[in-house]
């Protein structure tokens, strides 16, 4: 019987591709009958992870609005009339009011959001303070905060950050298309920072912003080509929003989502791939099966305000009705390594009863 390894990689190494990917490859992973990727992706997912733990994570916009940046997908940018109204800075007890709700209903990671070109001086200092004491309540921590530069990647080492969320959005060649305000080397500057003080990476994409597959190809390979490749690995499905030069664009067809959830998986064997913008448009059955392209993490709860948000109980349910758990990275590794011994230990109809017993839904 085949061993589950370890959830989580332990080294840099652990997510180093032996030789790069190129674009002509990736696209010919795409190029794949639906069903053969599907069983591509899941050899890969289960030859390296739990194929039914899944991480959760909340987000919280901590500062909204008024972004100097023209992302043409975002409804933050003040370039462009969505009637979203600029905010300030949250206020730290609102933050963390924000944090234990997201641990009440089964977050292990808290993420953080500002809109900014970059974060300023004093900006760094207040989210320092929330970076602490979130992670006192137990809860990992993740920051986006637009760019960084020379000493703010340290600042918020410092202060115990453990993720900076940096996407590259889009492939080189359609980038232009999409941001002119900031440059792709820009992107990978940040994401060299963040890396050489020995935060972990979160960066992924957006896919159905009218980019051709070969362009979505070209995402995972920047993506996959990095020295180490990502911790983890948000794919976004484009929210339209009225306002944005992006509303109006032709809908990605939901199997291409799931194509690219199941290539990510394959050229990032050892990342966590997760459901990000635009699932909570995803039918059931769509997220379900993205689950078995290879996603293991997802936004959950991301309108949360109170323990009892109606939409992270919905998200409950469905793991629930496909047996799926949900634990920190760390915690889910350790189970893994448990199941791995009950597994050598005991017969295969043993096994079966073990797995069912130990099973654990998000509570």
């Amino acid at each position: 019987m085949n061993q589950i390894q370890s959830l989580t990689p332990t080294t840099d190494a652990d997510r180093r591709n032996a030789k790069p990917w190129t674009v002509d490859e990736v696209a010919a992973l795409f190029e794949l009958p639906f069903n053969d990727l599907m069983f591509r992706a899941q050899q890969v997912h289960r030859e390296h992870f739990d194929a039914n733990a899944v991480q959760l994570s909340t987000l919280l916009s901590i500062k909204t609005g008024g972004c100097e940046e023209d992302c043409k997908y975002c409804p933050q940018s003040a370039h462009f009339d969505t009637g979203l109204k600029a905010e300030k800075l949250l206020p730290l007890e609102e933050v963390l009011e924000a944090a234990r709700a997201a641990k009440s209903s089964g977050a292990t990671r808290f993420c953080m959001g500002a809109a900014w070109r970059s974060p300023k001086e004093r900006h760094l200092e207040v989210i320092g303070e929330m970076v602490r004491s979130v992670k006192a309540m137990g809860l990992e921590t993740c920051l986006t905060a637009g760019m960084l530069g020379e000493g703010q990647a340290e600042q918020l080492a410092e202060a115990g950050l453990d993720y900076y969320n940096h996407n590259l959005d889009t492939s080189p060649e359609f980038y232009g298309q999409i941001i002119t305000t900031r440059t792709y080397q820009d992107r990978l500057d940040t994401l060299d920072r963040v890396r050489n003080v020995g935060l972990k990476v979160c960066s992924g994409g957006i896919v159905g912003m009218g980019e051709t597959r070969r362009q979505r190809a070209g995402l995972l390979v920047q993506l996959a080509n990095l020295q180490p490749y990502p911790e983890s690995v948000p794919i976004n499905n484009l929210v339209q929003v009225e306002g944005t030069p992006l509303a109006g664009t032709a809908a990605l067809d939901p199997f291409e989502f799931v194509r690219t959830i199941a290539v990510a998986r394959i050229v990032m064997p050892r990342a966590m791939v997760r459901l990000s913008a635009g699932r909570e448009e995803m039918p059931e059955s769509l997220q379900a099966m993205c689950f078995l392209a290879g996603a293991n993490s997802m936004f959950y709860g991301d309108k949360l305000l109170t323990t009892n948000n109606p939409q992270a109980e919905a998200d409950r349910q469905l793991l629930a009705r496909l047996g799926m758990r949900c634990d920190t990275e760390a915690g889910l590794s350790q189970k893994t390594e448990a199941k791995i011994n009950l597994r050598a230990q005991a017969p295969a109809a043993s096994d079966a009863k073990a797995g069912a017993d130990n099973c654990q839904h998000c509570h």
